[in-house]
């Protein structure tokens, strides 16, 4: 489950005897990040939230979505396990074969700003690394990310007490900012900032501005 995440971010934390802290998350990692602020109220002093996946019963959630994202949105919560794992594992086998191919492939698909990013050597590498890590010991468990991403996420929105601020590119295919602006809704301290021309890349350009309203977000918790 998401809410199973809290458990192993509070075990890393104690590991490093680090007793409050702030969590971020980009895209998927929305979801987790929520778990966090959710679960762990005593703990995290703040949440970011950078071009994140909302729930999907969100209004408008899928609309504008890249056609891959917009299946997955609409219709992961009714496709049972078998199902979603094999068309993961078809969708996504060349991405876990040469991380490079595939971000050339899905040139066509992305907003030219965030294929601008891309083509920065570093980041470009950047990327080809984490996906590389990412998909290390095959597609199960990232088939499983997603199943879980795509349903419900098992815990209210209102009920998070932590202050979370999202960040949302108008540009952005892949998750929406319909979502965002009903996860700013429905927590009661979120707040969000619409980065009008970017897209679902803007942590790269908005990094230090987000570490930086962490810490002052933190600091006032």
């Amino acid at each position: 489950r998401i809410l199973d995440w809290p458990n192993d971010i509070a075990s890393l934390a104690d590991a490093l005897k680090i007793d409050s802290f702030a969590v971020v998350g980009h895209s998927g990692g929305g979801p987790h990040t929520l778990a966090c602020a959710y679960a762990l109220p005593e703990r995290v002093k703040a949440a970011a939230v950078i071009a994140g996946a909302g729930p999907v019963d969100a209004p408008g959630a899928t609309e504008g979505m890249v056609p891959l994202n917009w299946f997955a949105f609409k219709f992961g919560q009714y496709l049972p396990w078998s199902v979603g794992y094999a068309i993961t594992r078809q969708v996504f086998r060349v991405a876990a074969a040469d991380p490079s191919k595939a971000i050339d492939r899905d040139k066509d698909t992305r907003p030219l700003v965030d294929n601008q990013i891309f083509d920065i050597p570093e980041i470009r590498e950047l990327c080809i690394q984490s996906d590389m890590e990412a998909y290390r010991h095959g597609l199960l468990a990232f088939a499983w990310d997603i199943r879980l991403i795509t349903r419900p996420w098992g815990f209210p929105l209102d009920e998070i007490k932590v202050p979370v601020h999202l960040w949302h590119g108008t540009m952005d295919n892949s998750t929406t900012v319909a979502m965002a602006r009903y996860m700013a809704q429905k927590i009661p301290n979120g707040k969000l900032t619409i980065c009008d021309g970017e897209g679902h890349m803007l942590l790269i350009p908005r990094w230090e501005e987000i570490l930086k309203t962490l810490i002052e977000m933190s600091v006032a918790a």
